[in-house]
């Protein structure tokens, strides 16, 4: 009886034992803890910049070119020419700036490896893509650009295509804002107020020095 007795002291604890291990209720870890921010933040600052940089240097010259030009024409030739250099030379110049730190990344990664005699793979999934954020860029940009091409297309006076562009551009700068802030946990306030002031700044300097070269050579 005394052996049963501990057998079955030992099946009982047994048994309490393991659920707790299988269910893992106490070392379970959450969802949010699993998220790597710092992998976000590489397209995430490559898409946001890019879409900013779309629409306010695209929306910026479309109102210089309508600030000498009425006819609706010139400023979506230029807005469109603005469009196909803008992606060109963002996809560049995030795919040559994302891949030197990629360069620099795996020439420590080796450094690493070599002093510690491992393989190294966690380290290599955190590896910037430069092609990534190449592409990234490049298609934020073009969704950025289309935004004030899109508002002016078919608004035949002048001034009322002019408040268009600038009411839509604000509105989507204020969008932007919200989505980058909200994917990056920072403050929305602060990301609104920043790219809607630096919108309007460089729409309103683009035409008022436009319209005073143009007037410069009257």
């Amino acid at each position: 009886m005394a052996n049963l007795g501990a057998r079955t002291n030992g099946i009982s604890s047994n048994q309490v034992e393991i659920p707790i291990h299988a269910n893992g209720v106490e070392s379970k870890p959450s969802e949010e803890s699993n998220i790597d921010y710092s992998q976000r933040a590489q397209w995430l600052r490559a898409a946001v910049l890019g879409a900013n940089d779309g629409l306010v240097s695209v929306a910026s010259l479309m109102m210089g070119v309508g600030a000498v030009k009425k006819d609706i024409s010139a400023m979506l030739v230029a807005g469109f020419a603005g469009l196909v250099a803008g992606a060109c030379s963002m996809a560049i110049g995030e795919f040559v700036s994302v891949y030197t730190q990629y360069d620099i990344e795996v020439t420590q990664l080796k450094r690493e490896r070599e002093a510690a005699n491992n393989n190294g793979e966690a380290q290599r999934e955190k590896l910037p893509n430069p092609f990534q954020a190449a592409m990234a860029s490049a298609l934020a940009f073009s969704v950025g650009a289309l935004v004030p091409m899109l508002a002016a297309v078919f608004i035949r006076n002048h001034k009322i295509r002019m408040g268009v562009i600038g009411g839509a551009v604000s509105l989507a700068l204020l969008v932007f804002g919200v989505i980058g802030a909200v994917l990056g946990k920072t403050p929305v306030k602060k990301s609104c107020f920043r790219v809607l002031i630096g919108g309007w700044m460089a729409m309103a300097i683009t035409f008022g020095l436009t319209k005073l070269a143009a007037f410069a050579q009257l």
